[in-house]
């Protein structure tokens, strides 16, 4: 497995190639306001960046902010275009049907519920100035955490790039903070577009297997996402990594995550009550710790249950094997 470059400064002369930003977008309502502002807030060259937001069938008022958008960035000078786009529920193929209307050299991807720093899209595609560079990973960093399951997710690193690109498989960088060169979708294809979850996964890999371009982690080109907030938010993640999983190893034979036995269960339940929180009481009570630290065993074992729960139960869809191409209908 190849291990990605890391580039965290970048030391030659900026450049800035022609680059589409695409974004799906399904009752984006609560979260559009921080989107649009951190893509109008780009410091890179107008002339050379266009944002194609797809509205996937929302039924808020997604639609209408996305044409406020387009007529501020033309007051702006900035080149934003929103689409609409439901004939499949699903970002992948959202985010097909913007590749459809794409210009730039270099595709790049955030979601909806993502804060792109200002210097983001500048950072994200200096690595592309080495000939051998296909794609590029960002960082993916949590917003300032308002809870306490917040919190939980913060210190497991839960959205956090590194987890990916150092997948036993291989590396792989998530759709929220990912550019890639146009021309090499031309030649792997698009997103599978009846796939809910998972594909950004499976586009690195067929990228790997079909090519030789080499894959980048650019840490310094940062987009912030909030982590779930409710157990049953936090639940729905954990259980669609496991569907996420379950369809990977459809596609690709990658091995699924090996259940917890009901016997390890128990042990790490007795060690929790006899070790874990008497000792994370006694650091509350002198001011040493937090009330997080008191939940993290059963956190832990309540997402791993919810990743098994989806590796279970999911089952790849035949016409999820399709994968989607350039000048197709979507």
């Amino acid at each position: 497995m190849a291990v990605p470059t890391v580039v965290t400064d970048w030391a030659g002369p900026m450049v800035y190639p022609s680059v589409s930003v695409i974004v799906p977008i399904y009752n984006g309502e609560p979260d559009l306001p921080a989107l649009l502002a951190g893509l109008m807030g780009q410091e890179y060259p107008p002339e050379q960046v266009e944002y194609c937001l797809v509205d996937n069938g929302s039924d808020d008022l997604t639609p209408q902010m996305l044409q406020a958008a387009v007529q501020t960035g033309q007051e702006r000078g900035l080149q934003f275009h929103a689409l609409p786009y439901a004939a499949i529920q699903s970002s992948y193929a959202a985010r097909n049907a913007g590749l459809a209307i794409a210009r730039g050299d270099i595709l790049a991807f955030t979601d909806a519920d993502c804060q792109p720093a200002p210097d983001w899209l500048a950072t994200l595609v200096q690595p592309f100035s080495h000939a051998t560079v296909g794609l590029v990973a960002g960082e993916i960093k949590a917003l300032p955490s308002t809870n306490w399951l917040e919190r939980y997710a913060d210190r497991q690193n839960t959205l956090s790039q590194h987890n990916t690109l150092n997948h036993p498989y291989r590396p792989y960088g998530q759709t929220a903070n990912l550019a890639v060169r146009a021309s090499i979708l031309q030649q792997i294809g698009l997103f599978r577009p009846h796939l809910t979850t998972g594909g950004d996964a499976d586009l690195c890999w067929r990228l790997q297997q079909e090519t030789d371009w080499q894959i980048v982690h650019a840490a310094n080109a940062v987009v912030y996402h909030r982590h779930r907030n409710s157990l049953k938010g936090l639940q729905r993640q954990w259980y669609r990594y496991g569907c996420s999983n379950r369809y990977l190893q459809e596609l690709h034979n990658v091995e699924l995550m090996r259940p917890l036995t009901g016997r390890e269960v128990r042990y790490r339940l007795l060690r929790w009550g006899l070790k874990e929180l008497p000792q994370a009481t006694l650091k509350l009570f002198t001011s040493q710790g937090t009330a997080l630290d008191l939940a993290i065993t059963p956190l832990d074992l309540w997402c791993t249950y919810a990743r098994t729960q989806g590796q279970a139960q999911a089952r790849l869809p035949e016409n999820a094997r399709t994968i989607a191409h350039l000048g197709e209908d979507t």
